[in-house]
């Protein structure tokens, strides 16, 4: 019985943040903000869904599953997350106007640079 509570409230939560996410995705301005958001609170909900599903049925290889996939997933989600903003950096998709740039106009200029000495070579 309490384990069925304690299962629920985890699986709740994780819902709660995944849609918080969702929500998120719509409401922010811009992608850069749109993809951080996604990433933490999808990785924070899965979290917490999969910990209630181990709760649930309350098996070792259950746990040690769930611990495979949360281990991937933290390892994965980040580097997914900035290898498609650095991408969009690359193609140049806009940022929100509020944003501060003044540490990407340093990669700018380093980029700029660099691929001045290319085509020079």
């Amino acid at each position: 019985m309490i384990n069925d509570l304690f299962s629920a409230a985890f699986m709740l939560g994780g819902s709660i943040f995944m849609l918080i996410a969702s929500i998120g995705m719509v409401k922010f301005p811009d992608f850069y903000i749109r993809n951080s958001a996604s990433t933490k609170a999808v990785v924070l909900g899965v979290l917490l869904i999969l910990l209630g599903v181990g709760i649930h049925y309350n098996d070792t290889m259950i746990f040690i599953e769930i611990f495979a996939i949360l281990l991937f997933i933290f390892l994965i989600a980040p580097l997914a997350a900035h290898i498609v903003s650095r991408a969009a950096v690359i193609t140049e998709v806009g940022f929100w106007e509020k944003t501060g740039l003044s540490e990407l106009e340093d990669y700018k200029k380093e980029q700029d640079k660099e691929a001045k000495i290319t085509k020079v070579e």
